[in-house]
């Protein structure tokens, strides 16, 4: 843990994870002003309104943070490349393509370079082609996933034995004990995105907030399992209708068009669960308030150690 701290010059091992087309300043200054490393994400947005949230940022934090490039759906991946050089953005996070290409150009500018795995063998490549920090993702987590559908529980030990850098673990992570829970299988820190978003520092609507505080352990939904494009997100009149399309024989098409950030903003941004969708992990059935990021993380951190110390006083040698 403490190795990845001072590899990404942060104060907690937590990370946030991209949020694609939601993301904003305001959350991503907030994670790393609270110890953390916030991150932007492009998503599918332009490089002009990247380089807008990132000026915001820099005004809102002298910490470290992130920008995550998904390589295969950002429109714009050379563009993003080209503005975490310029702005000397210290860490990148690379997912949804091969990053083999980047990790060298990274590199020259003293970039760390984290990628977003779902497989040994993805973690073992990713490796191999430099990346100085994994996140390995289970299939617990919000939106897009790996049609692998690992689980966290499985995944992480899996993937710490076979590769020798720092691993961060993220899918159904929200508190101290899955803090703890990550650390003891082997990860050096964790990556969280659905748990941020019920924050007093995340400016999203108020509905997906309470959504959040309100869900069961069955609060959430695949959709796209019968395109090969898996995503998962909180149960609604807009996820029911994609299903319903998709035991119809939705074609790959109009499911790219429907589950477009569009209709994600729609539902993040303007609370619309008729006309738009919410991402969201299964970690939301934990969810029970709406703290500030920094009493979250620092919450989490007392809880972990508290944990950890609990667990150990049960064994005698």
């Amino acid at each position: 843990m403490k190795y990845v701290n001072e590899l990404l010059s942060i104060k907690y091992p937590i990370l946030q994870g991209g949020m694609g087309n939601i993301s904003n300043a305001h959350l991503t200054a907030a994670v790393s002003n609270a110890g953390g490393l916030g991150t932007i994400g492009c998503g599918t947005m332009t490089p002009e309104q990247v380089e807008a949230i990132i000026l915001e940022t820099k005004e809102k934090t002298n910490k470290p943070f992130a920008i995550n490039i998904p390589i295969n759906v950002s429109p714009f991946t050379e563009e993003m490349v080209q503005l975490v050089i310029k702005h000397k953005i210290p860490v990148v996070s690379l997912s949804a393509g091969n990053p083999a290409p980047y990790i060298a150009r990274f590199h020259q500018h003293d970039i760390k370079v984290i990628v977003i795995v779902a497989a040994v063998k993805h973690a073992q490549k990713a490796e191999e082609a430099g990346a100085d920090v994994l996140v390995a993702e289970g299939f617990e987590a919000a939106g897009i996933n790996s049609n692998l559908e690992l689980t966290t529980f499985a995944l992480i030990p899996q993937i710490c034995k076979h590769v020798s850098i720092p691993v961060l673990a993220a899918g159904g992570i929200g508190d101290g004990h899955g803090l703890a829970a990550a650390l003891m299988l082997g990860a050096a820190g964790v990556q969280m995105g659905t748990r941020l978003i019920a924050t007093k520092d995340a400016p999203f609507h108020s509905i997906y907030k309470q959504r959040l505080i309100d869900a069961a352990d069955n609060e959430t939904v695949i959709l796209g399992r019968s395109v090969g494009q898996v995503r998962r997100v909180l149960k609604s009149g807009y996820a029911k209708q994609i299903i319903d399309l998709e035991r119809q024989g939705l074609s790959e098409e109009q499911y790219r068009q429907m589950t477009s950030e569009d209709f994600h903003l729609k539902g993040a941004l303007s609370g619309d669960c008729e006309n738009g969708f919410m991402n969201s992990g299964q970690i939301a059935g934990l969810i029970e308030d709406i703290p500030t990021v920094q009493e979250l993380l620092d919450g989490m951190m007392r809880e972990a150690k508290a944990v950890m110390e609990e667990s150990l006083s049960l064994f005698t040698f």
